[in-house]
């Protein structure tokens, strides 16, 4: 980190991707990207190193382009390859997943064959609860929890969820890529406004190259494909312009 750059304090949560740090500034926290890898709810794990940083850097260039489109988040800045600082915010236990196409648990778990294009953008929740291995969510589920003060709140989020959708999709078809599904997390900044959190990365992206239906995301690590690192390098390019 710069010099004069903010500073970690306490650290506040680990999860399998991210450690968040409190910093002096009681409205900004920072965020460190790991290079650890887990699926299936975590029963498989592995670490590669530089995916931290490729993670935070894919991150920092979707959230700006979001930010510029006039979607609220809680980016402020990369501070180095592997810290971000971002605003404070409390954690809606909701997991937005906007899918473009049919394949893994959908494909799985409802027959519907695995690279159909679906008919409209899906929405759904998952509870973010490891304990219970994130279950699926309906709005009833979300009052009774009091995960949302409100239904309205849930139309937002679906509201906001598909305008990111609409977004990124174009974004990642001009560097020919697809989108094809992607998990989001919301939260409330201080002044109790929904805004985008977490992280904007091949992680929680399914993108698949739209030439070769190549997968340029966490499956390669899922499937045992191999060359991961390789394919998030090839996304953070096209993303930074180098093949459009």
């Amino acid at each position: 980190m710069a010099k004069d750059s903010p500073v970690k304090q306490k650290l506040v949560y680990e999860g399998k991707a991210k450690k968040i740090w409190t910093t002096k500034d009681d409205d900004l926290y920072i965020s460190e990207f790991k290079d650890d890898l887990t699926a299936f709810n975590g029963e498989k794990k592995s670490s590669e190193e530089g995916k931290g940083a490729l993670n935070n850097k894919i991150s920092t260039e979707l959230f700006k382009f979001l930010n510029a489109k006039g979607i609220p988040t809680h980016f402020v800045e990369m501070l180095d390859d592997n810290h971000m600082l971002h605003k404070k915010a409390e954690v809606i236990l909701i997991e937005v997943i906007v899918r473009n196409i049919a394949t893994g648990s959908l494909s799985r778990n409802l027959g519907i064959e695995d690279g159909k294009i679906l008919p409209f953008t899906l929405v759904e929740f998952d509870y973010k609860n490891d304990e219970l291995g994130d279950p699926k969510l309906n709005d009833q589920h979300c009052m009774i929890l009091g995960l949302v003060e409100e239904e309205a709140e849930l139309d937002y989020i679906r509201y906001m969820a598909r305008r990111i959708n609409k977004l990124l999709k174009a974004f990642y078809a001009e560097r020919k890529l697809t989108l094809v599904d992607f998990k989001l997390e919301f939260g409330r900044d201080s002044n109790g406004n929904i805004i985008l959190i977490d992280e904007l990365s091949p992680d929680n992206f399914r993108l698949w190259d739209s030439e070769s239906g190549e997968k340029m995301d966490k499956d390669r690590f899922r499937e045992g494909l191999g060359g991961l690192k390789v394919a998030y390098e090839e996304v953070l390019n096209r993303i930074l312009g180098g093949t459009k």
